[in-house]
């Protein structure tokens, strides 16, 4: 999961990666409209959080410019502000949800996942998958009631593919939400690694991940 934090209080957006980032998130961070133009640009996203007081201007110019432009990934809204009209204006300009500061690390967490889950095919928290059972808040899974051990990445990677099963999809997909422009230093081939890592965790169990040829990888069960 790409996350995009558009929050120019450094130790804010900081302190907000790094817990989204143990969580298996992966985060980039804007420190005004134009930084987040400029990420946009090259980097497709999962969710974004959108504070409203930026340096160069105001997040909700740059909701209303998102969309206007067709895009219709998910933002919450980071604001200081108690007005209840300043939180219908952000909703009516296409915002789905906002938190008002200071606010909990994991509330903010729960309600990204919550997000997220709108937008894929399976809805619930829980993602099952055959003697498979995945849980996206603990980064945690059981194989036939036993647990399975898994790297943070190796889990997050599942959990991308368990919430899009049924689709296929590239590694370049694959790679966007697992690392972010920090990890730079990591090539696309990296995914090929820890598909090879999690089929032979779930050898045996009758899931599989699919490799189609040109195209990427999907997960299945048998039967």
């Amino acid at each position: 999961m790409r996350v995009l934090i558009v929050e120019d209080a450094t130790d804010v957006a900081e302190a907000v990666a790094i817990r989204l980032g143990r969580s298996g998130m992966a985060c980039d961070i804007a420190d005004s409209r134009e930084a987040a133009e400029d990420c946009l640009a090259v980097q497709r996203y999962d969710v974004i959080v959108l504070d409203i007081n930026l340096p160069d201007g105001l997040g909700t110019e740059l909701l209303a410019d998102l969309r206007g432009r067709g895009d219709r990934t998910p933002v919450l809204m980071l604001t200081a502000l108690f007005s209840v009209d300043d939180r219908v204006t952000a909703l009516d300009l296409g915002a789905d949800d906002y938190l008002v500061k200071p606010f909990d690390q994991r509330e903010l967490e729960a309600r990204l996942r919550a997000l997220v889950r709108r937008e894929a095919e399976q809805k619930s928290d829980a993602l099952d998958l055959g003697p498979l059972s995945f849980a996206p808040a603990a980064l945690s899974a059981t194989l036939s009631g036993a647990p399975l051990e898994l790297t943070r990445r190796e889990a997050t990677l599942l959990g991308l593919l368990l919430r899009h099963r049924g689709q296929v999809l590239s590694k370049q997909r694959l790679y966007d939400g697992l690392f972010a422009f920090d990890d730079a230093d990591v090539g696309v081939n990296a995914i090929e690694l820890y598909i090879a890592r999690l089929r032979k965790k779930l050898a045996g169990s009758g899931v599989g991940i699919e490799t189609q040829r040109g195209l990427g990888y999907r997960i299945h069960a048998d039967g």
